[in-house]
Order: structure tokens, then sequence, then C-alpha cells
């Protein structure tokens, strides 16, 4: 399957190694200083690109977490034309590090996934110039991403915007009882500037 310009761009916006150390600088009450990794893996590759994402607080990058695979694909919806379904893994601690050390990748297969039936976006792209793109992911209305971690019910919601050199994380945790935002993006989202490309 041939994909889209537009695909291949976000795929290529979003695959690298990120972190927020001017936000964190300037708002040190609001914001930790994280460093993201989104990785290409080999995965789901006959209609999709596909992303295994993880982070760490900079002062503890040994201790990684919120381990979850993005699948990057074509949408049906004009307005709409991409679409971002996230999986679970079924082990995270396996795979924990795999951010900076993706050999630890080679062996993951969509046998140790959960697909997550809510925890999808709807990514819509704006032109930035001759050739680049603003991209907005948002969850559909009426759609709730919540899950089950560690025995625990989890509900979060999720977006994002990225362009060439920016990511902006939109990512929340929700209290279910109140709808309240527990912990993430509550006053902004979290931005992010690439450092690596991968």
């Amino acid at each position: 399957m041939s994909f889209s310009p537009q695909l291949i761009a976000l795929g290529e916006y979003l695959a690298g190694e990120f972190d927020n150390r001017e936000q964190a600088i300037a708002e040190p009450v609001w914001y930790v200083h994280l460093r993201l990794w989104l990785r290409p893996v080999n995965l789901f590759s006959e209609d999709s690109i596909t992303l295994f994402a993880e982070q760490a607080n900079i002062v503890n990058l040994a201790q990684p977490y919120r381990q979850r695979i993005m699948r990057l694909r074509q949408g049906n919806d004009f307005d709409a034309p991409l679409q971002v379904q996230f999986y679970m893994l079924h082990a995270p601690e396996a795979f924990k590090g795999a951010g900076d050390n993706p050999d630890l990748l080679n062996t993951l297969t969509p046998n140790q996934l959960d697909l997550l039936p809510g925890c999808i976006l709807t990514v819509t792209q704006e032109r930035l110039g001759s050739n680049g793109y603003k991209f907005a992911a948002t969850q559909p209305p009426d759609t709730c991403c919540s899950f089950t971690y560690l025995g625990n019910s989890v509900q979060v919601s999720l977006g994002f915007e990225a362009t060439a050199t920016e990511f902006y994380s939109y990512d929340k945790g929700i209290d279910s009882a109140t709808g309240k935002a527990t912990w993430g993006a509550i006053l902004g989202p979290y931005r992010y500037m690439k450092r690596n490309q991968y």
C-alpha cells in the first residue's frame, strides 16, 4: 500500500527524541522537564506507520514510563484523513528503556499488544509554506479513552499538535468520577522540541 505524503510527513515529524527544556526552565512550577522518545517499529507496516512511545523525567532517565504504541494510518473521513490508534503493551516492563535502546523493540509483535478501542485520534493538517504541515490530533466527540492498568481503571484525554520541529502534547489523566484533569497538560500543552530525528 502506498502512503499519502501527509501520512509520511506525520510519521517523519513524530519519529524522534524530544524534550521540553525551555518550557520547564520558564515554568518549573507547572512543567516537569521530560524527555520523550517516539521510535519507529516494524509493526502493521502493510497499512500503517507505527511508533513506540516512552517518556522519562530528565532527572531520572533510568525510570521511563508511559510505554505505548501509536499506529498512524489513513482515515475514512475527508475532513480528517489521518488517524492515530493507541495500543497498550501486555508487559510494558519488558520494553522499559526501549526509547533510548531500540534494540529492545526487535522482539515486539502485535500479539504483545492490546488495542485500546476508544483511544483513537483524528488528525487534520494545515499547510505551512510550500513543503510543511502543522498536524492537529484530537479525540472524536463522544469518545472515551479508558483502560485497565495494574488493576486500576484509567481514563485519559489524548491530543497533540506536531510540526517538523515541535510536538505539543495535550494528554491528561481524567478523574472518571468528576471529569476533571488530574495530571498532564492541565494548564496547556507540554511543548516539546525535537532534539534528534529517527
